[in-house]
């Protein structure tokens, strides 16, 4: 029971950032921060997925845009070739980028560390190369228009507000998905990978099947967000899933944090805003990214939620002890008048 009022409460912060985020179209942002805000929850949803295979199992992977791109094509052209609209494309896309892991993680998990980085950060570049030699079937470099409408109870959405609050959904959605996989059985089972992976196939653990799973898992999230992509943008071509947006990823995961809830949150959040707000360009904000990464990883390796979490438990225990030790010295300096 305890177990279960901690897990719950683990969820809440998370459910509170998303309620404020659901306030944000009644502030009247402009155009350009609605957009960056679309974007920035259409990222969350593949970093949630990320978090299961990094966080909870210990595997980074460098090829995740690309299967957020698998996602994305398969959206495009399902819409294309056999009129499928925006609903029945969500579960296509994150079937298909689910098979696309599994293709490469039977191969890349037979490897590890860096390798299996190397491994999958090759798939990405293959992926491109495909992509951009696919003739007019791929639409090569230049990439595929999607004219299919997203509609809403037979509505078409075409504002930026619904679909920012159908993107807030799916983020909300994936943060549950993700609270319900950390505190399942089989979430236990990739910590124990996680933590020690001898020690957990010495208990009867087959650690290459939950690897796997957990990277099928992940390419779910991927997919569903690609599907995201490609109705937001409309048009999406080889580039937009080459090596750096999977960099890009992976260092919003690693700022944010990818064993708490609240950690894709603020990691897509922050990397998406912080050059905005600080009105940088393109050279710059790179260059912001990697002085983040660096100092998150010398100061605050687990990520910038955790990190928070930890200062804020060594100043309620400091704050705690100061005031024993004042009552202490209070109940002796009235022990003392009293004799």
């Amino acid at each position: 029971m305890n177990t279960s009022l901690s897990s719950l409460r683990s969820l809440v912060p998370a459910l509170v950032v998303l309620a404020v985020l659901a306030l944000v179209p009644s502030m009247g942002p402009s155009n350009r921060m609605l957009s960056l805000a679309i974007s920035a929850g259409i990222n969350i949803v593949a970093l949630y997925g990320l978090s299961v295979l990094f966080g909870q199992t210990g595997i980074l992977s460098m090829g995740h845009a690309a299967l957020v791109g698998v996602g994305a094509y398969a959206a495009a052209l399902f819409a294309r070739d056999a009129d499928v609209g925006f609903w029945l494309a969500l579960p296509l896309g994150g079937i298909f980028a689910a098979i696309a892991a599994t293709v490469i993680g039977i191969p890349s998990l037979r490897v590890s560390g860096h390798h299996f980085v190397i491994m999958t950060f090759a798939f990405g570049q293959l992926l491109t190369i495909v992509l951009t030699n696919g003739g007019d079937y791929t639409g090569a470099a230049t990439g595929l228009d999607l004219q299919f409408p997203v509609t809403v109870f037979g509505q078409r959405v075409d504002d930026l507000i619904p679909y920012y609050y159908i993107v807030l959904f799916f983020v909300a959605l994936s943060a549950v998905a993700s609270w319900m996989i950390i505190n399942s059985p089989y979430g236990r089972t990739l910590r124990a990978i996680r933590e020690n992976e001898k020690l957990a196939a010495s208990l009867g653990i087959n650690v290459g099947r939950h690897k796997i799973g957990a990277f099928v898992v992940s390419g779910v999230f991927a997919g569903v967000s690609g599907v995201l992509l490609a109705y937001f943008l409309r048009h999406i071509s080889p580039s937009q899933f080459a090596s750096f947006p999977s960099i890009y990823l992976a260092l919003m995961v690693m700022i944010g944090g990818a064993r708490l809830l609240l950690g894709p949150l603020a990691g897509g959040i922050l990397v998406s805003f912080l050059p905005e707000m600080l009105n940088l360009d393109p050279v710059e904000s790179r260059i912001l990214y990697g002085v983040c990464l660096i100092a998150v990883i010398l100061l605050l390796p687990n990520g910038l939620i955790a990190g928070l979490l930890e200062g804020w438990q060594r100043l309620f225990r400091m704050l705690m002890r100061k005031d024993t030790a004042s009552r202490t010295a209070d109940g002796n300096h009235a022990s003392e008048a009293g004799r």
